[in-house]
């Protein structure tokens, strides 16, 4: 018996990712981040949202894809991983969809340059259409989810 999930939409350079939209809290334009000492390059900084301190991280950095400059168009998407709020920066965010678990495939070792470890797998949208669905848990490590709670007290 196939379900179906909702997922956001958002774009990295040419490549389509979706993240399932029960884990995301809010999609945000982007905004003044502070800057931390001591974290790995790919964590841009801490955001205050509504009150409440939220590490942010470059998707593109996290994935070693070319970081660009920020447009209009890019968006920090703020997920919920247990009890901690992470904000991702990406191009875009721009669509929510139904997608078919039985559509969803294994991720190949390696897409649009991301590792696998990094993917939960691939959904085939359409008839021409590929979304890379994320891992978030391994998007963050345990490691750096310790750091980043750390940066929230």
């Amino acid at each position: 018996m196939s379900e179906e999930i909702k997922v956001i939409v958002f774009k990295l350079g040419a490549e389509e990712y979706g993240v399932e939209v029960e884990k995301v809290e809010t999609i945000e334009r982007i905004q003044h981040l502070t800057r931390v000492p001591k974290t790995p390059p790919f964590i841009k900084g801490v955001m205050n949202l509504r009150g409440v301190v939220v590490p942010v991280l470059d998707l593109r950095g996290r994935f070693n894809l070319e970081e660009t400059a920020y447009t209009d168009a890019s968006r920090i998407i703020i997920i919920a991983i247990e009890d901690l709020k992470v904000g991702m920066i990406v191009d875009s965010a721009d669509d929510v969809i139904d997608v078919d678990t039985d559509t969803i495939s294994d991720p190949p070792e390696i897409v649009g340059g991301v590792k696998a470890k990094y993917l939960r797998g691939v959904a085939r949208v359409g008839e021409d259409r590929l979304l890379i669905l994320l891992n978030l848990k391994e998007v963050l490590n345990k490691g750096e989810l310790i750091q980043l709670e750390e940066l929230e007290e």
